[in-house]
């Protein structure tokens, strides 16, 4: 047969089953409505910052990622392994002590939880690098919290570190995701490093495209409707195709494909970035909010971890929020005067670059959340589904899904 395997969208899981087929000598065409790839990993540029649209960091230990990336040319920066939490109107540090053993006793008598929460971190590290990352996902799909709990933390060391962590990582405070996801992602922190690409986040997808025929790549392709094998476009053009491959986020998804609909309202964030002379931290460092109080969940500043982010003689700082209210005003407000009670009165000179609200940051993996692990990726006869919310809501999840779509094309669709 001459007619490609059609993709609709160009995200990571559309890429990385492109890039799979083209591995198989098997041709591809990607329509994406928007004028660049990547989906969610997007950076823009702003008088030369560098935004990426929603906080984002790339794990080194994905699994996925380490056969398709070339890590050495995306130039990955490294965020020191713990994290700044602020509590009791201060900061105290939690350093990872297996990567960081000289800072041990700094994190043993940090007022983040007990003695006791801190010697259970390594009874959760053990568990979660135990055994493969598929044995992650087979183990109960109870929620996260309730996970923490049986572990035997306390709500202490819930509320002053977890919620702001996970909570970032899942954009959940409530910590309702499933708990095979706290395994997995731990597993991650765990075995690899948290990074940034140098250019910004959108380097991943793009060091991905370029792998493929340029022509390959259909930038601003709307597609009206799926006939059978022939997709429509927008402006009334008809490709016809081996298969289609829906490989959009789920709410784009279900106007082609109505059996997607879920009822589960995804995860939503909002990410604020302001500009400053100095930095607030000096460290390349995750700041969490320990203190259950404010908008601020989390906080970094990503020109500490790779100079390419901001001009030489500015710092960006990238502020999450994970409920923001409505009015944009308010939020700019309440944010402001809660970064001035933590970093004073400097703050007034900062300067707000851009708000991102992005109502699909994320699939919603609230327990019980995966039954099976993996969604079925053969929906119809010639139209197969691709992305993270089939798999699991993570960079990885979305790659996985990518090769997997991939790999059903090869074996029962060719």
């Amino acid at each position: 047969m001459s007619e490609p395997v059609v993709i609709i969208g160009a995200g990571l899981s559309g890429l990385t089953c492109a890039y799979r087929l083209q591995q198989e000598k098997i041709d591809s065409i990607i329509l994406e409505k928007s004028d660049r790839v990547g989906g969610r990993v997007a950076t823009d540029e702003m008088d030369g910052f560098l935004l990426d649209r929603g906080f984002q960091v790339f794990l080194t230990a994905y699994p996925e990622a380490q056969s398709v990336l070339n890590y050495e040319d995306l130039d990955l920066k490294s965020f020191d392994p713990g994290a700044l939490i602020r509590v009791n109107e201060s900061f105290e540090k939690l350093s990872d002590p297996w990567k960081r053993p000289l800072e041990l006793m700094t994190t043993a008598f940090a007022r983040i939880g007990t003695i006791s929460d801190k010697l259970l971190i390594s009874k959760l590290r053990s568990l979660s690098t135990k055994g493969s990352v598929e044995d992650q996902f087979e183990r109960d799909d109870v929620c996260t919290l309730e996970e923490l709990k049986r572990l035997g933390f306390s709500e202490r060391m819930i509320n002053q570190f977890f919620r702001p962590f996970l909570g970032g990582v899942f954009l959940d405070s409530e910590l309702e995701t499933s708990a095979r996801m706290l395994y997995f992602v731990f597993r991650m922190f765990s075995l690899g490093k948290a990074t940034l690409p140098a250019g910004g986040m959108q380097r991943i997808p793009e060091q991905i495209s370029g792998h493929l025929p340029e022509d390959s790549i259909q930038l601003g392709s709307t597609v009206e409707r799926i006939e059978g094998r022939n997709v429509v476009l927008a402006d009334g053009k008809v490709i016809s195709s081996r298969c289609v491959v829906v490989a959009t986020d789920q709410p784009a998804a279900k106007a082609f494909l109505p059996e997607l609909q879920s009822k589960r309202k995804p995860r939503s964030v909002t990410c604020l970035y302001f500009s400053a002379e100095r930095p607030p931290v000096q460290e390349p460092i995750l700041v969490l909010n320990g203190e259950k109080s404010g908008l601020i969940n989390n906080l970094c500043v990503p020109s500490q971890v790779s100079a390419e982010y901001a001009p030489a003689d500015q710092s960006l700082i990238s502020v999450t929020v994970l409920d923001a209210p409505e009015n944009n005003n308010e939020l700019l407000r309440d944010v402001q005067i809660q970064l001035a009670e933590w970093f004073g009165s400097v703050v007034v000179h900062w300067k707000h670059l851009r708000t991102y609200r992005i109502p699909y940051a994320l699939p919603n993996f609230t327990a019980p959340a995966f039954n099976p692990p993996q969604q079925p990726v053969k929906l119809r006869d010639d139209i197969l589904v691709s992305g993270d919310y089939r798999v699991n809501g993570s960079i990885n999840g979305a790659m996985e899904s990518g090769r997997l779509t991939a790999e059903c094309i090869l074996n029962e669709v060719l």
